[in-house]
């Protein structure tokens, strides 16, 4: 544990950064900047990057006086930290007029002390699923040449190869290409949600970028059948999963997924079939547990329905569709998630905390996975009209009150294979 706070850090524009040891860093929760607590600090983790945030000054407070001011000296910095882990605070700064629009990233507080940086932030997932010591490229590569020898006319396996893996590093990719693990299934090239910070898809007059091109056909149910079943037959802690946070929603191809389920079910009963979903169609989630769903990953940024809507903008479903599908697939005996985007100062509010609560209780929810939020937070707050974000706990604390009440929820960062699922939860993934 620190014994000290540690010092602000600036950048100089030119991608040069230093720390000003007359500031200690702060931290930002809805709007406001605070102290960090030292129990909170770790050290930045293998894999964790910095950023400049340009035409953003950081706040800091002074080392003499105690006052909260300005680091006049360069742009404001902000980590991104890497899967697995969930930050307690953004980066606080002050915004100038003319500031670019900040790309679709995390931007975790970030700080320096005794020859390290150090960001506020726990490893709530113990599985090293997409640790970055894990991938060795050339291994990936020859991991893609084969795949690519093997399934010459699957598209699927193609976008995966081109796109996903080689240039996009996608972790999830790029385990499926090293035969082991979670393996993702694009499914659909449409969406029924317009959400605010989509990595796939922004809109012509909106100065962000996606980060990610989506999907551009719709796969037939046999290219998914043809490379997932030799993925769950041979893989270890095998996991299929329909539908990726780069692309559009699976359920509107569930003709087609659960066609793919009754054929992978053929041939083989081993590993885990999970849908990462917006799970804006309960009806359809019921017709994939009839044959065999085991899992539904449900994303969402709040529990609220008023702050839910004006961010996922949702087409022809609502935020009660959502719970409902988390109920259909409980009623089956099957893994319910939600793969929870936390925005300090948003997700830690009473208000959301009491919404929480409700939502575990009334749709059996077995797991949360908290995900750090990859949007722009001035930019986020102001498209949902959120100018005050009301009382909060504490990130820290909101998982500590959580765990304490519902001790059989399980935290984590991905989706658990079967085996973890029924029971053997803290399987010891280095040793495989």
């Amino acid at each position: 544990m620190l014994t000290q706070s540690p010092y602000i850090l600036y950048s100089d524009g030119n991608g040069n950064i230093f720390e000003d040891t007359s500031l200690y860093v702060t931290g930002r929760t809805g709007w406001e900047a605070i102290p960090v607590a030292e129990d909170e600090w770790i050290e930045l983790p293998q894999g964790g990057q910095l950023y400049e945030l340009p035409g953003r000054r950081g706040i800091g407070i002074d080392v003499k006086t105690g006052e909260m001011r300005l680091c006049e000296k360069g742009w404001a910095v902000a980590a991104f930290i890497p899967p697995a882990h969930t930050g307690f605070y953004l980066a606080a700064y002050e915004t100038a007029p003319d500031a670019p629009t900040l790309p679709l990233f995390c931007y975790t507080a970030a700080g320096w002390l005794n020859e390290k940086f150090y960001v506020p932030c726990i490893r709530i997932e113990q599985d090293i699923r997409q640790d970055c010591e894990g991938y060795d490229e050339s291994v990936v590569e020859s991991g893609v040449q084969k795949a690519l020898e093997i399934y010459p006319h699957n598209r699927l396996v193609q976008h995966l190869a081109n796109n996903c893996a080689l240039t996009y590093k996608c972790p999830a990719a790029r385990n499926y290409f090293l035969g082991r693990w979670e393996c993702p299934i694009p499914s659909s090239p449409a969406c029924n949600a317009n959400c605010v910070g989509c990595i796939s898809f922004q809109p012509e007059d909106e100065t962000i970028v996606s980060t990610q091109d989506r999907l551009t056909f719709k796969p037939s149910a046999e290219e998914i059948v043809e490379y997932t079943v030799p993925h769950l037959e041979t893989a270890p802690y095998p996991i299929v999963s329909f539908g990726q946070g780069c692309e559009g929603e699976p359920l509107l191809m569930w003709q087609t997924i659960r066609e793919s389920i009754i054929e992978m079910r053929k041939h083989t009963p081993k590993g885990s079939i999970n849908i990462n979903t917006n799970g804006s169609k309960p009806d359809a989630v019921r017709e994939l547990c009839k044959v065999g769903l085991d899992s539904i990953r449900v994303s969402l940024n709040s529990v609220r329905k008023h702050i839910y809507e004006p961010y996922y903008c949702p087409n022809n479903y609502t935020f009660e569709d959502i719970i409902e599908s988390l109920r259909v697939v409980n009623g089956f005996g099957g893994w319910t998630s939600i793969n929870y985007f936390v925005f300090p100062g948003m997700t830690d509010s009473v208000e959301e905390y009491e919404a929480l609560r409700k939502v575990i209780k009334d749709t059996g929810l077995k797991m949360i996975q908290w995900r750090n939020f990859n949007i722009d937070p001035d930019w986020y707050l102001g498209k949902i009209n959120v100018t005050d974000t009301g009382e909060f706990l504490g990130v820290k604390q909101l998982l500590e009150l959580i765990q304490e009440e519902f001790p059989h929820l399980k935290y984590g960062y991905f989706n658990p294979p079967i085996e973890r699922i029924k029971g053997n939860y803290e399987i010891d993934f280095a040793h495989h």
